[in-house]
């Protein structure tokens, strides 16, 4: 169990570098996951591109909105934004770099899923092959319409004995993978060009600001960490406490479990600075309230 704590602990005190693990960890699942999936089209005019635009699309959503629900500090940012104003002023700076921070870590994953379809191409064979020009390509002359249709939607279909050894097929397919690849580095390209824009260009502009807002970014996550953890021990002590004062008139019994009552005018070690004049459940939630409505300012002096 002490391994166990530890391991918890060093999660609650370093959650940036595990949060930057995580979506790590989802970008290479995407990846993994993309080369396991069975691909399948249709192969139909008014499926196909249903079809591969969804499987293109829609995992990435499903990698965003998870890793949405793994990072803590989006719910953090969120109750930072929608709490009360209180004796505590909102700084929109700080807000702003919470949201940047958590959603640069949650594109991670959507954007690996989005360029590995496209350099493999699949997907885009499949959505946007009823919808190429057939005379620029050979084979398609002499077919009438709704014929050419079907020819080109079966063009994902390799095994599909009209189109397993046509010419045309081929040459659609490879038509519209050479856009895929091209599509998908060109995406890639962009994405490296911009992360090392913002990472150079970085201290051009002032680094005052950007210490000041990680620096209370930090400090609200860690805050809201200190004040759940100060409100678990607190219900633990104030749990004993009433338990031991339900139990007054039973001190055999409860000598015989190992616990101890505290004798008239002493309190327990721990309790005198939780529980000093804190008797009751309309305290508890009076004292709950004022945090929430009426944040303390943020001066120890």
């Amino acid at each position: 169990m002490d391994r166990f704590r530890m391991i918890f602990q060093y999660f609650q005190s370093n959650s940036e570098s595990v949060m930057n693990g995580i979506c790590g960890l989802l970008a290479l699942a995407s990846v993994k996951m993309y080369t396991s999936f069975d691909f399948s089209c249709p192969c139909l005019p008014q499926y196909n591109m249903a079809y591969g635009l969804g499987i293109m699309f829609v995992p990435p959503i499903i990698l965003f909105l998870c890793s949405l629900i793994l990072n803590r500090q989006s719910l953090v940012m969120l109750e930072e934004w929608r709490r009360p104003q209180g004796r505590r002023k909102k700084d929109l700076a700080v807000i702003r770099y919470m949201c940047s921070s958590i959603m640069q870590r949650a594109m991670v994953a959507p954007v690996v899923w989005i360029v590995v379809t496209l350099l493999d191409g699949k997907c885009l064979i499949c959505a946007f092959s009823g919808s190429m020009d057939p005379e620029k390509f050979v084979g398609f002359a002499n077919v009438s319409t709704a014929q050419v249709q079907q020819l080109l939607a079966k063009v994902p279909c390799k095994d599909d004995e009209l189109m397993r050894n046509n010419a045309s097929r081929k040459a659609v397919s490879r038509y519209l993978r050479c856009w895929s690849q091209a599509l998908g580095w060109s995406i890639l390209l962009i994405l490296i060009i911009a992360a090392f824009l913002a990472r150079w260009l970085r201290p051009c502009f002032n680094q005052a600001t950007l210490l000041q807002a990680r620096h209370w970014s930090n400090y609200i996550d860690i805050e809201q960490k200190i004040f759940e953890e100060t409100c678990c021990e607190h219900s633990r002590l104030f749990a004993h406490k009433c338990i031991l004062h339900f139990f007054e008139s039973m001190r055999r019994e409860i000598k015989l479990h190992s616990f101890t009552l505290p004798r008239e005018g002493e309190r327990a070690e721990g309790e005198e600075d939780l529980l000093w004049g804190i008797t009751d459940q309309d305290q508890v939630n009076k004292l709950l309230k004022t945090w929430y409505y009426e944040k303390p300012p943020l001066d120890v002096s």
